[in-house]
């Protein structure tokens, strides 16, 4: 099999962790013969991962390049890998960790701390989960895209707000065109999820309530989160144009994204947001 450098790197890295876990620290019996290594012997580790030793040869050789998340999670377990070293293994692999459905996660996110880093910015900004849930958000994502704060846990996600909630289609004026390519961005993600049973319930809804939805879906296009722009018509009847960016993988965490709503130069957004802003704080 051809080799790469992410292969020999990921070969290399399990050969470190392979020779210094001693067989008592493992909980087996070491093999009969002399140990020319320290360590355990490849061997060894095939057994506490369930798998054959031509296969784990081949990984720390370089010649298998596409293993599996289980495969994976068994080296993790069978070498003690702690988390920080999983992820460096996964990441050598070029393999999504989500993929490994036992892959136990670094915790639940520190939302105080998450909470802390939108309040830095003045621009409307919010962070969602794996399932669009919006964990926090600022002062300005309330006043500009949507009273997050006034709308029940199990209904404050991203999806539930762009189809279902009619406030937030009235003011954003390009709806159907970020509608469609939210469309767009789940189903590039739709079958890394399948498995997440709260996922799969917000998507049957979606399909049995929102005929817009359904349109779009069976449209099977496919985006991946870039730049997109949002244009709001607030209730004064005043327009703010901004560029959606979103940042991945929030404080280490993959499956948080991080969305800000940057002014469009020109536009006059940025004026008039410190404006909003300023009447909103003397109001307070």
């Amino acid at each position: 099999m051809k080799t790469n450098r992410s292969s020999s790197a990921l070969g290399e890295f399990i050969k470190s962790r392979r020779e210094r876990l001693q067989p008592s620290e493992a909980g087996i019996q070491p093999l009969p013969g002399r140990r020319r290594t320290p360590g355990l012997r490849r061997e060894e580790v095939s057994y506490l991962a369930n798998m054959s030793v031509t296969y784990y040869t081949w990984l720390e050789q370089g010649r298998e390049v596409n293993p599996s998340p289980e495969v994976l999670l068994n080296i993790s377990h069978a070498l003690q890998l702690d988390e920080d070293e999983k992820k460096h293994l996964f990441d050598l692999a070029n393999v999504d960790p989500a993929n490994a459905g036992n892959l136990p996660s670094s915790g639940e996110s520190d939302t105080g701390f998450l909470q802390k880093i939108v309040d830095q910015l003045h621009y409307p900004s919010f962070i969602t989960d794996e399932g669009t849930d919006v964990i926090a958000w600022n002062r300005a994502a309330e006043l500009i895209i949507a009273d997050f704060g006034s709308l029940p846990e199990n209904e404050r996600y991203m999806l539930n707000v762009i189809f279902f909630k009619p406030d937030y289609r009235k003011r954003l004026v390009n709806w159907e065109s970020f509608a469609r390519y939210s469309a767009a961005v789940l189903r590039a993600s739709f079958d890394r999820h399948k498995d997440n049973p709260l996922y799969m319930e917000r998507f049957e809804r979606l399909k049995r309530e929102s005929a817009e939805f359904v349109h779009f879906w069976e449209l099977y296009e496919i985006k991946q989160k870039r730049v997109t722009t949002a244009l709001f018509r607030l209730p004064d009847g005043r327009e703010m144009e901004f560029a959606i960016h979103s940042a991945a993988a929030v404080d280490n965490d993959p499956s948080l994204h991080w969305c800000f709503f940057v002014p469009v130069p020109g536009s006059g957004t940025e004026e008039t947001l410190l404006r909003i802003l300023e009447q909103d704080r003397l109001l307070s």
